[in-house]
This record gives C-alpha cells, sequence and structure tokens, in this order.
C-alpha cells in the first residue's frame, strides 16, 4: 500500500495518477460500519481493474475545530490504522492534513481538489459524511458536486442489536471494560503497539516478570484494570495478562497509567522489541493491596482464570 501525505493546496492532478475507486472518511477503529464503507471500494476497484484507495484526515478535525488543545486519543492510531487499511486491500491511502484553512474550504472547491484532482472515478462514503466549511456539503450533495466525474455510493447506517456501529459507542465500551462487545463491532480484537521499556523490575521479584510497554500517548487504552492478553512478537503469539494502571501497591504518585504485561511460559530480554498487545478480556478492577503476599496470591488466582479463559476461547 503506497501512503500519501497531502496539505491544501497538492500538486497532483487527475493526469498523473491512476483511475481509482476510494472510500472517505475519518474512520477511526475501522470498525465493521467502516468496513463496508472501505470495502466498497475495495470491491469496485477489482471490478473495473483500477485502484483502490482510503482517503482520510489527520489529526481529528473535531479536535481542530474545537481547538481546546486537548490530547487526542484514537481506538486506531495513524500506523494501526495503516496496517489494517493494508490487510484490508487497499492500494493507495491519502492522508489529508487538516487544519484550519482545509476547514475553510468550501463543499465545491474541497471536491475539485481532493477528489476529481486525484483521478477518483468512484467514491464511497458514509451516510454522515460530512465536508466543507461547516460540514455544508454532506452524502446527499456528493453527486452534485462531482460534476459528472465520478459516480458515488452511499453505505446506510449499519447497526448491531438495533443501535448504530460507531467510534463513540466503541470508546463508550473500551471505557467500561466490555472488550468482548467492543471487538465484536470492531471486528477484531483490539489492539496496540508498543516497545518494551526497563521499569522497576519488580515483577520479576515476586515471580511474575513483565515487559513494560512504551506505547503512543495518542492510542486510546481501555479503563484501568487487569486483562487476558495476547502478545505478537516476531509473528509469534503469546497467551498473558496486563495491568494497565498505576500500581498503586507500589507506587502513591504515579500521573499517568502504565501498561505491564506478563507473557505466560516465557522469560527472556525483550528489551527495545515492538510487541502488539492485543487486549481479549477485562478480569477486574486495579486493586491497592496491603501487603505483597496478597498481591502475588492475587496475581495467581488472575492467571489462573486467564489460562482458563483462553483455554475455552480455543
Amino acid at each position: 500500500m503506497r501512503t500519501i501525505t497531502l496539505t491544501y493546496p497538492h500538486t497532483f492532478s487527475g493526469e498523473k495518477l491512476p483511475e481509482t475507486a476510494a472510500a472517505i472518511g475519518f474512520f477511526d477503529g475501522i470498525h465493521k460500519g467502516h468496513q463496508k464503507v472501505i470495502n466498497t471500494a475495495v470491491t469496485q476497484a477489482r471490478q473495473s481493474n483500477s485502484e483502490s484507495a482510503v482517503i482520510t484526515f489527520h489529526p481529528d478535525p473535531s479536535s481542530v475545530l474545537k481547538n481546546d488543545g486537548q490530547q487526542v486519543q484514537y481506538i486506531t492510531p495513524l500506523a494501526e490504522k495503516q496496517q489494517i487499511l493494508q490487510e484490508l486491500g487497499v492500494d493507495r491511502l491519502y492522508i489529508i492534513t487538516f487544519d484550519k484553512t482545509l476547514a475553510s474550504l468550501d463543499p465545491q472547491a474541497f471536491i475539485d481538489h481532493f477528489i476529481i484532482q486525484l483521478n477518483i472515478k468512484h467514491l464511497a462514503a458514509g451516510f454522515d459524511f460530512s465536508y466543507g466549511h461547516k460540514g455544508k456539503g454532506n452524502a446527499g450533495t456528493l453527486e452534485d458536486h462531482s460534476r459528472g466525474a465520478f459516480d458515488v455510493t452511499i453505505i446506510e447506517q449499519v447497526t448491531s442489536d438495533e443501535q448504530k456501529i460507531s467510534s463513540t459507542r466503541i470508546r463508550e465500551l473500551l471505557q467500561s471494560g466490555n472488550l468482548e462487545e467492543a471487538n465484536r463491532l470492531l471486528g477484531r480484537t483490539l489492539s496496540v503497539r508498543g516497545t518494551v521499556k526497563k521499569g522497576d523490575e519488580r515483577g520479576r521479584s515476586i515471580g511474575f516478570p513483565t515487559a513494560n510497554l512504551d506505547i503512543s500517548s495518542d492510542a486510546l487504552l481501555p479503563k484501568v484494570g487487569v486483562y487476558a492478553v495476547k502478545v505478537v512478537w516476531q509473528n509469534n503469539i503469546y497467551e498473558g495478562m496486563a495491568n494497565l494502571g498505576y500500581n498503586p501497591t507500589f507506587t502513591a504518585d504515579r500521573n499517568e497509567p502504565i501498561v505491564e504485561v506478563n507473557i505466560f511460559d516465557y522469560n527472556k530480554d525483550l528489551y527495545g522489541e515492538e510487541l502488539v498487545l492485543e487486549w481479549h478480556h477485562y478480569v477486574r478492577d486495579e486493586v491497592k493491596f496491603d501487603t505483597r503476599e496478597e498481591l502475588i496470591e492475587q496475581m495467581e488466582k488472575d492467571e489462573t482464570a486467564i489460562r482458563h479463559f483462553f483455554y475455552h476461547e480455543r
């Protein structure tokens, strides 16, 4: 998959680019609803012997428009989004830099510049897609703004249990610890990438060595607690348990949560290695224990419960 970052104005023209079927949207999470839009473009490209593309935006348009300075956290940070789109068979990824200048474009100018000039011949979008200044362009105006240069397919709302599948709904599920339902709506297991860094090595001293993951601050993590996880490293998959939190039994002044993973049946040095952590099941809240012995006893129970969970999941 070729990734192309665009700002306004760009210098591409349709004469230099292949005919393309594209899906357009922000697509945070790339959940089942998003996948229907993206798969429509990929299928259309194959049928027309053209290239497929996803046109997306970065950073989150809502954060630019709100201008509140808050750290944006994504269900799928950009690197994760790229990996998933490649797995979905997308040929090209256009990442449009969303800034105040782009937000001020009128809808027709946006379509002329970022759709027609990119030689898009078929555009797939969700029913709630909007574009142009103050979102004045929407799914209903795409055909008029196409100037006859491309065809349009609008994907209607995708639901589960009579509710719209949305990034907002998935965020709420993650914050409540309902990983199974979040993963069902995503159509895959939530994952995050992190590099193993040096920790205080306290886990090793109590019989539960952990890999401490340095995870990008723009990755949305589930609620604080203990989880059944899988770790992917060098095409191998390991089961384990992760603690996402502040380690209150030993630390009283930690401001940001950390991720510590005990990988079952594995005890080699992974410092500096990038791991993919898959979140499968929420086990319990993080608790402050009065003694090390109480903590060890609970971790032994957690391990037994998690091994049991994965045994029945196979």
